[in-house]
């Protein structure tokens, strides 16, 4: 018998949501470091690559969170499938920032951080949750922000706002699983 959309999105829902974000805090974290103690040359490969292994550091991390992302007896979810799909957004997204990157390379923390956070909006949407809105819109003002505000140390703020971010997005996961009462946006 299969399930319809909604039951679905509930089953999606009711996930821990803790293998991704995590990864996106370690990655950006090694990320902010390598601005502080290795030069922009360093710095920026450091995101090309911190970014690119996201996703698989989640898939890793996700063996340990109980989400087990590569769990084959898992019943078929189309709202992973749609997850997977805004990650694969994610990472289209450098067709923006790359271009941007080869004018002026010090533009790549605040591209790469805003794009590549946006997938944060159509996750509120699937799990009727307000903290992706939150994490984009936090993650976009903030970036913009700091370019502005702090350009000498773009390679260090940025990331380090971005870990932030993601420290108060897991906690805000992390206590959604455990008020069932949230304010639900429909």
């Amino acid at each position: 018998m299969e399930k319809t959309l909604e039951q679905q999105r509930i089953e999606f829902s009711n996930q821990k949501f803790l293998a991704t974000p995590l990864a996106g805090l370690i990655v950006w974290t090694i990320i902010g470091i390598g601005g502080i103690f290795f030069s922009d040359f360093i710095a920026v490969w450091t995101i090309f690559i911190g970014t690119g292994s996201i996703v698989y550091l989640g898939l890793f991390l996700s063996k340990f969170t109980g989400e087990n992302f590569l769990d084959k007896s898992k019943p078929k979810n189309e709202f992973d499938t749609l997850f997977l799909f805004t990650a694969g957004q994610a990472i289209l997204v450098y067709s923006i920032a790359i271009p941007f990157f080869l004018v002026d390379y010090s533009s790549l923390p605040m591209t790469v951080g805003i794009l590549t956070g946006l997938m944060w909006l159509p996750f509120s949407w699937i799990i009727k949750h307000w903290v992706g809105i939150f994490h984009t819109m936090t993650r976009t003002i903030s970036i913009v922000a700091l370019w502005y505000l702090l350009p000498e140390y773009r390679f260090i703020a940025i990331p380090f706002t971005i870990v932030l971010i993601y420290i108060l997005t897991l906690l805000i996961l992390n206590g959604r699983r455990r008020n069932k009462n949230d304010t639900k946006i429909e």
